[in-house]
C-alpha cells in the first residue's frame, strides 16, 4: 500500500522541525504514546487540520535526531492491524 502524504516527509526531517501541535516523533513503535499523539490530532481544538506522527525518529529538544532509527519493515504489517485493531 502506498500512502501519498499532504506533505513530504524529508521537509518534516530535514528542516529540523521543532515537535509541536502538528507534528510529534516517536522513536519506536509505542502504542501508548502514539495513541496518545493521535488522540490529541483528532481533538483538534485550533482546528489546524490535524498532524503527523513520524515512527523511527528519535528526538532531542524536540527536533529530530538523524540519521532517522526507521522501523524494522517486517513489523509494520502488524503495527498497521494494531492501530487499525484487526
Amino acid at each position: 500500500m502506498t500512502l501519498n502524504l499532504p506533505i513530504n516527509i524529508d521537509s518534516l526531517l530535514r528542516s529540523r522541525t521543532i515537535e509541536s501541535e502538528r507534528v510529534e516523533y516517536k522513536a519506536g513503535w509505542n502504542p501508548e504514546g502514539v495513541l496518545h499523539a493521535l488522540a490529541a490530532f483528532a481533538n483538534d481544538f485550533h482546528n489546524l487540520g490535524g498532524g503527523y506522527v513520524v515512527l523511527g525518529v528519535e528526538k532531542r529538544d524536540g527536533r529530530p535526531v538523524l540519521p532517522p532509527r526507521g522501523i524494522d519493515p517486517n513489523a509494520i504489517d502488524g503495527i498497521r492491524k494494531e492501530l487499525l485493531g484487526r
